[in-house]
């Protein structure tokens, strides 16, 4: 789960899913309870898997140059792996996912295997990770010597076979409504917008591709990239929604796990699977867009925003009235300020680069928040990736489990939730809102657990992250056993293993290199605050 992506539409959290309906067993006498029907539906794409796994090994992976509009520096090989859309039916329907490598930098005796790698979402690319090894990251040089890094684009996304909801030009087309309804028109106008959203992923993807876009789906094609690279047992590290999937991974697959870090974790219980999880998302961002003001208020000799965070909210209140009242540069109203000012509770990095262009906008310099917060027409094949990347986000989100369809469930829970936790709350609720009234199959979420043969799993977390809730972490280490849990205290940065922070850059290299962990879980102090 990626949590409340920074995109052009409204945001929320990451998610995923699709239920195939198992097929009776002929000759039955009577029909199986839906506990038996759903289990012989698992056997089934269990065995799809095994199939696709076996023919991906036979095949391998033909390595060139990648696409010279990939953007992949030389260095990068890409390729195809097939997998099926219906696992259940591995001789259906095929597509071709998109991968691509750099291999180790060491020797050949130092080669520990492929590190494959999830950013997030759903929806996002992990084409960029071999970048880390070409240019020369840092953090991961004892990493590159002994592993080939391998990213992928999942189904759906990208290069692999990607899916579509809505025309892109019209999906970054600005200004949009006020997520924050002022009536109940507004609000009958969001769930006409959100129930028309649906119908056109179905209409643009197809019922087929459509109902196959799910969490479990995009396990197995992970395992079958594993059997085309020719590895015995992956080594993964997933990020956001990346742990999800490498918690889906490990427990459908789990004799086939070398080393798992999982960073920033999706709460893995059903009961959380994607409805709640939403919900929890909204008070998380409340608080880290408390801490981000906080810092503001501490840097007001730089910012001149207020020097306490009442000052600081009370200037954003001001500037999102003003541009609901009349978009800024005529195209940047309150849903473009929310996407654009939430990466600063996402990430630290944009802690600097928001609070300077909102800065700059009290200043009188209005052209540096409409450069940052517009979308650019212009950008035909990034609004087609940003399309793309909501898309698969609200397919694998709404496919992977059942959604309320009560409108009077969502909204009593977010105007109650609102009031307490304005900043993201409605925002990521009209996100989520397709899933409602979503046309395919809704699955029931896997029940992730330890599986024979699951080894240690390193789980990192800071404790006031944002988009992937602490408690997450915590859940995932009590269904993972065995497992060992590095928090970065006081912290709250998505994606921790990214950053600079010894404490944690440390232990990751010793897992990923020895397989070792401390004897016990680790609490490390959070890594530098930004510096405007």
């Amino acid at each position: 789960m990626r949590g409340i992506r920074p995109t052009r539409r409204a945001t929320a959290l990451g998610s995923a899913g699709a239920l195939v309906t198992a097929t009776l067993i002929a000759g039955a006498m009577a029909a199986p309870s839906a506990a038996a029907d759903s289990r012989h539906g698992q056997d089934r794409e269990a065995r799809g898997a095994a199939i696709a796994a076996a023919r991906a090994a036979k095949a391998g992976i033909d390595w060139k140059d990648c696409p010279a509009d990939w953007g992949l520096a030389k260095a990068v090989q890409c390729g195809w792996v097939t997998v099926p859309v219906d696992y259940a039916h591995p001789d259906g329907k095929h597509i071709k996912l998109a991968v691509d490598r750099v291999g180790n930098t060491g020797t050949k005796q130092e080669r520990q295997g492929a590190l494959i790698y999830n950013p997030g979402g759903p929806g996002g690319s992990g084409l960029r990770f071999p970048l880390r090894i070409t240019t020369n990251n840092p953090l991961w040089t004892n990493v590159a010597k002994a592993y080939d890094f391998v990213g992928f684009d999942p189904r759906g996304v990208g290069h692999s076979a990607p899916i579509s909801c809505e025309d892109p030009q019209e999906f970054v087309k600005a200004p949009k409504a006020d997520p924050v309804p002022d009536s109940e028109a507004d609000k009958r106008a969001q769930r006409k917008l959100a129930h028309e959203y649906a119908q056109g992923c179905l209409d643009r993807t197809g019922r087929t591709m459509l109902q196959q876009m799910t969490t479990p789906n995009t396990a197995r094609d992970l395992d079958v990239i594993r059997a085309a690279l020719g590895e015995k047992k992956i080594n993964y590290l997933g990020v956001s929604y990346g742990t999800y999937l490498g918690a889906v991974y490990g427990t459908l697959f789990p004799g086939h796990v070398r080393r798992m870090i999982v960073d920033s974790v999706v709460n893995p219980s059903r009961e959380k699977i994607w409805y709640q999880a939403n919900l929890d998302q909204d008070v998380a961002f409340e608080g880290r867009w408390k801490d981000w003001e906080d810092w503001v208020a501490a840097n007001d000799a730089t910012f001149h925003l207020g020097t306490t965070r009442d000052a600081v909210q009370a200037k954003w209140l001001q500037l999102r009235a003003t541009a609901k009242k009349n978009p800024i540069g005529g195209v940047v109203g309150p849903a473009e300020l929310i996407s654009f000012f939430q990466s600063a509770p996402y990430y630290d990095s944009s802690w600097v680069p928001v609070a300077t262009v909102f800065s700059k906008y009290v200043a009188g310099d209005t052209q540096a928040l409409v450069d940052a917060a517009a979308p650019d027409l212009s950008d035909t094949a990034g609004n087609i990736a940003s399309e793309n990347g909501n898309a698969v986000y609200t397919a694998v989100e709404c496919t992977d489990a059942k959604w309320p369809t009560s409108w009077q469930k969502w909204d009593r829970d977010n105007t109650r939730l609102n009031k307490g936790y304005p900043f993201m709350t409605w925002a990521n609720a009209w996100m989520n809102l397709p899933c409602a009234t979503w046309p395919v199959k809704q699955q029931s979420p896997l029940n992730v657990k330890t599986g024979k043969g699951l080894p240690t799993v390193l789980i990192v977390q800071s404790t006031r992250d944002a988009a992937t809730p602490f408690d997450g972490a915590v859940e995932l280490h009590k269904r993972f056993k065995g497992s060992r849990l590095i928090i970065e205290k006081d912290a709250g940065s998505h994606g921790v293993t990214g950053l600079v922070n010894p404490c944690i850059n440390s232990r990751v290299d010793t897992y990923l290199l020895t397989g070792k962990t401390d004897k016990a879980d680790v609490t490390c102090t959070p890594h530098a605050t930004p510096k405007p």
